[in-house]
């Protein structure tokens, strides 16, 4: 006899009330399982470059601001050869805006640029500031971008690995 909060199909056999609840209790598991891969989690996720030219190491931050939607935090930490540091607030990522081109320019320069934000870093004192395109030199080497990859993981790319994307233009 099945228990009063087992389901009982018409057309089962009494003794099917267990398979009924194991069922169940796995259709429950399996729903929590797809929605909790569907989260973001709002643990930083660095990715880092060696940026041995410029003696610079570069790392940018993402942080989750939200469990559902794609939208992240971004940070960037500068540390130099010569012991030198910086952190900075990029942009914020609204919806797969997050990626961030970086160059090698003139003068010890390194740009990270993004969809509606620049920067220019100065390798010798690590010091960050925000500029606008027109001011960028145009003459620089792509070095690769910050990005996610295809299982929407925050990492870095090389240009090796990937030839430059340029943004879309809005």
């Amino acid at each position: 006899m099945c228990p009063r909060w087992a389901r009982r199909d018409r057309c089962s056999f009494e003794g099917s009330c267990a398979e009924v609840n194991v069922s169940s209790w796995a259709t429950v598991l399996s729903c929590m399982v797809l929605l909790c891969t569907g989260c973001n989690s709002n643990t930083p996720e660095p990715a880092t470059v060696e940026i041995t030219s410029a003696r610079l190491r570069l790392t940018i931050e993402r942080t989750a601001t939200d469990p559902f939607l794609q939208r992240f935090n971004l940070t960037m930490h500068v540390n130099g050869a010569n012991g030198c540091a910086s952190s900075t607030e990029l942009f914020p990522d609204t919806g797969y805006a997050g990626r961030r081109n970086v160059y090698q320019a003139a003068n010890a320069k390194i740009y990270v640029v993004g969809q509606y934000d620049a920067r220019v870093i100065d390798s010798l004192s690590c010091r960050t500031h925000l500029s606008e395109f027109r001011h960028l030199d145009r003459e620089v080497i792509f070095v690769g971008s910050f990005d996610q990859d295809e299982y929407k993981h925050w990492t870095y790319i090389s240009a090796t690995q990937r030839p430059e994307m340029p943004f879309e233009k809005r």
